[in-house]
């Protein structure tokens, strides 16, 4: 445990440093490159597409998580309990095709570019944001429901103040899944000429360059694990938060 926060930094840091100085690792990589070929991508920054790729992810996550958690707020009240198989209908339907399905179906609708990809990813975040939603708020311990109750809270006070902060921890927990899946399905985004790190890949496929494909493949897995990281810690610290305020 003591060399985690070590581990994180290695890692961040030696990520920063290919995004940004991809050269200094060419030696690396270059008995993977074909004789005649750049060993390197070279038809874009590195920093650029790894921007695109993330803003991509941010881009659609957002939106995705924010309505997954306005349903699991709306089925997990009185008035909209009715509503739940269709609040999980809704974020189940992300997940029944696959997101080659997605794009080929987004395509001629929005066109080429970013817009299939995010339609894609947006689809794809609902689910395990709204039933970690749905877990947290159904799990916050009714002594404190009742405790907030008999401080005259209103259901709106209540929710704000005392449900969707105990619920916090396994929502970000959910945004953090969601996130992890996008950054990894992002890359198919480039087949449909969405900009990101799939470029790369799809690239060194193209010419038969594993150079490209190993620095495509390993720095979308890196974003992967450092996004898992960080959302982690979030996770732990409302965690330890939450049980601060049960206790109290």
């Amino acid at each position: 445990m003591k060399a985690a926060p070590f581990v994180r930094l290695a890692l961040w840091t030696l990520v920063a440093a290919f995004v940004l100085w991809p050269d200094l690792f060419a030696p690396l990589l270059r008995p993977l490159a074909p004789d005649g070929m750049p060993v390197i991508y070279d038809r874009a920054r590195l920093a650029d597409l790894t921007l695109w790729h993330l803003g991509l992810v941010v881009a659609a996550i957002i939106p995705s998580a924010l309505l997954a958690t306005a349903l699991a707020i709306l089925v997990t009240r009185p008035s909209g309990a009715e509503f739940l198989p269709l609040a999980r209908a809704l974020g189940g339907f992300g997940q029944t095709f696959p997101p080659v399905a997605v794009l080929a179906l987004a395509v001629p609708v929005v066109g080429f570019g970013a817009w299939p990809t995010l339609i894609a990813l947006f689809l794809y975040g609902l689910l395990p944001v709204l039933e970690n939603a749905l877990a947290g708020l159904s799990g916050v311990p009714r002594a404190v429901m009742l405790a907030a109750d008999g401080m005259g809270m209103t259901p709106r006070q209540r929710l704000w103040r005392v449900e969707l902060p105990l619920a916090a921890p396994l929502m970000v927990e959910g945004v953090r899944i969601s996130t992890v899946i996008a950054i990894s399905t992002a890359a198919i985004g480039s087949t449909v000429a969405a900009p990101g790190l799939g470029e790369v890949i799809i690239a060194g496929l193209n010419a038969n360059n594993l150079a490209f494909v190993v620095q495509g493949g390993l720095l979308t897995a890196a974003l992967a694990l450092i996004v898992h990281d960080a959302l982690g810690l979030a996770a732990h610290a409302l965690k330890a938060h939450r049980r601060v305020t049960v206790a109290g």
